[in-house]
């Protein structure tokens, strides 16, 4: 079980009580240890953490707006902000950055997916291939850097990973450098020096040391060790989509005096966040994150095609624009989790997520005649048997969808005509009716 999860539960108990006392505000503090020693949490932190929640949650005044309910929910996510560290501020003008870490941390990708933060800023991006050590990571982070649309510079065959980053330097024209350097199993001499000798000769603005969410409170160690050897910016934490320790490695980082600088989520070059302790923590907690989700509509929507999406008629292939800038927005879960309903159970998010993948079978299997006007599947069992053949699933199937959508169009051309039906509909959502809605 995640950290969120565990949290909101722990949350949860002391919520659903009718009235809230010492002691459940003691039992709830056992519970938080609990679950963060569970997450490789360091100790030392949690009893520290621990002792700022009962002093503040029991000897400090609430604001007398709140209940003792929410006075305490309050002094837990204000508590575990500070646990987790500053929120972090990117340079976004003309800079250089040099990436390092040991092997496994996830480098050579994490340097995509900053090529593709930079460029969605209006940045242009260089990437440069200076590790040396470990086979094809030169051809990895070429086929990443095609990906994002970022230039690519090394020289094929050069062991030499200063002489690659001097040659990079005089060709380069592009608004932010990135240097990948190579990495080892651990921090040794060669390495140090190899990265002091990169350093001397870029001479970077950001020196951004990469490791994996899922080594915990080794992340901190692995944070002094490096900015003992080079000056460490920022951390980059990665794979904090399933790590169950990614608690304890973002903790022990801000433990070393280490700014987190960003965090990996998934494995799309899109899957990667500039670090908020505020809005990590409120996701965890189970908060909305509506500034994360507008911005992945916006993010989206300069890819889409609006025209269609905003259509005044629903067709099949309007709906077919919002099924994919949905899609666009990362795994159902994810999304659902920035609504704040991180909760929903698993089943009924992997169901839903196998519909929509059926409905999009089924509409790339129609003609643009039948996306643009569904009336021509009702009464002609021919185009139904064949559009379930092209999906691959069966002519049930796809009466089923057909029916669906027809709701929808009703439905919309209700909200259109109807305005008292409209205002209903907008008291629904606005009040959180939307619970009710099935989705499987």
């Amino acid at each position: 079980m995640d950290l969120g999860k565990k949290l909101r539960q722990a949350l949860a108990k002391l919520t659903n009580r009718p009235y809230v006392d010492k002691d459940d505000v003691k039992a709830l503090i056992k519970d938080l240890q609990r679950v963060l020693i569970s997450s490789d949490v360091n100790v030392k932190l949690v009893l520290k953490l621990s002792k700022s929640i009962e002093e503040r949650a029991l000897k400090t005044d609430k604001i007398e707006a709140l209940s003792l309910k929410e006075h305490v929910t309050k002094v837990v996510y204000d508590e575990l902000v500070k646990l987790m560290g500053e929120t972090y501020t990117p340079r976004l003008d003309k800079h250089r950055i040099l990436l390092l870490g040991l092997y496994g941390s996830g480098k050579t990708t994490t340097i995509s997916k900053l090529a593709h933060f930079y460029k969605t800023r209006g940045l242009s991006v260089g990437v440069v291939a200076a590790d040396t050590d470990r086979p094809a990571a030169q051809e990895q982070l070429e086929q990443l850097a095609k990906k994002v649309g970022s230039a690519y510079y090394t020289i094929k065959g050069e062991k030499n990973p200063s002489k690659i980053v001097a040659d990079a330097l005089k060709k380069a024209k592009e608004d932010v450098i990135i240097v990948d350097s190579a990495g080892r199993n651990a921090l040794e001499d060669e390495l140090i020096g190899e990265l002091k000798s990169i350093a001397d000769v870029l001479k970077p603005d950001e020196n951004f040391l990469v490791v994996s969410g899922d080594i915990g409170q080794i992340a901190g160690n692995q944070a002094i060790e490096f900015s003992n050897a080079v000056p460490i910016s920022g951390v980059i934490v990665t794979k904090m989509d399933g790590s169950a320790k990614g608690g304890g490695a973002l903790s022990s980082v801000a433990a070393a005096n280490t700014k987190i600088a960003f965090i990996g989520t998934g494995e799309k070059p899109s899957d990667f966040e500039i670090y908020k302790s505020e809005k990590f923590v409120g996701r965890l907690l189970g908060v909305p994150d509506i500034e994360a989700l507008i911005e992945k509509i916006n993010e989206i929507s300069k890819d889409a095609d609006i025209g269609k999406i905003e259509s005044d008629e629903l067709t099949i292939e309007s709906f077919y624009e919002q099924l994919k800038a949905a899609k666009k927005m990362g795994p159902l879960g994810s999304v659902l989790s920035m609504m704040g309903a991180a909760d929903v159970p698993k089943e009924m998010v992997q169901q839903s997520e196998e519909k929509l993948k059926k409905f999009e079978n089924m509409i790339n299997s129609m003609t643009t005649a039948e996306k643009k006007d569904a009336a021509l599947l009702k009464n002609q069992p021919s185009r139904i048997i064949r559009i379930a053949k092209g999906a691959g699933c069966t002519e049930k199937e796809v009466r089923e969808f057909l029916a669906q959508f027809e709701k929808m169009e009703k439905m919309m051309n209700m909200f259109k005509k109807n305005r008292g039906f409209r205002k209903k509909v907008e008291k629904m959502m606005k009040g959180g009716g939307m619970q009710g809605m099935n989705v499987g």
